[in-house]
């Protein structure tokens, strides 16, 4: 399997998924850290994290698949959502805990 259709599975499979230096449990920068603890913060208890560290094929292919050159891209619903700065401004205005509130309330 080629890595765009890893990706692709990985994102229209899980609800919502992070791609990210390092992981979850020990983020290996900032940005990363950032957008896991608003995800916490929004009540997602259940996230795939994709360690983009542990895979430069998945470091590239993840710019590549949507267009967006930083890390971490969050997907929410197979959706493309954004990086640390557009996540932390829905965070802000309320926008991305209603984009999540179906997938947290239905846990």
């Amino acid at each position: 399997m080629d890595v765009q259709q890893q990706i692709r599975d990985t994102v229209t499979k899980n609800p919502v998924v992070l791609f990210m230096k390092g992981t979850a449990q020990f983020p290996q920068c900032g940005f990363s850290a950032r957008v896991v603890q608003i995800l916490k913060a929004c009540g997602v208890e259940e996230m795939v994290t994709v360690n983009v560290l542990a895979d430069e094929a998945v470091r590239q292919g993840i710019k590549d698949y949507a267009n967006w050159p930083t890390i971490p891209q969050l997907y929410v619903k197979g959706e493309f959502v954004g990086g640390c700065d557009i996540t932390t401004e829905m965070y802000q205005s309320g926008e991305l805990q209603q984009l999540l509130e179906p997938i947290v309330s239905a846990r």
